[in-house]
């Protein structure tokens, strides 16, 4: 049922280990690779969170991300009827 025979491989103390075909490695290795930048550019973002650095609120004072008050002002004014 199990076994591949003679397809090639290395034999180790009686075990055959079986060579990896080419797209198995190379799919590995960029699969690797994706997860190590996952890591790292999460790392970046959250890594003093994470570390207890600072706290996930500290820097967001302002609430206002360069967009200004005058959003605010707008919908305020909108929904307040017009005479």
């Amino acid at each position: 049922m199990g076994g591949g025979g003679a397809h090639g491989g290395t034999t180790y103390k009686g075990y055959t280990i079986p060579h990896n075909k080419r797209w198995h490695t190379i799919a590995g290795k960029g699969l690797c690779a994706t997860m190590w930048f996952w890591i790292f550019y999460r790392a970046k973002q959250d890594g003093a969170v994470l570390l207890g650095m600072r706290h996930p609120w500290d820097g967001h004072d302002d609430h206002a991300h360069g967009h200004g008050h005058a959003h605010e002002h707008e919908a305020s004014s909108s929904s307040s009827p017009s005479h």
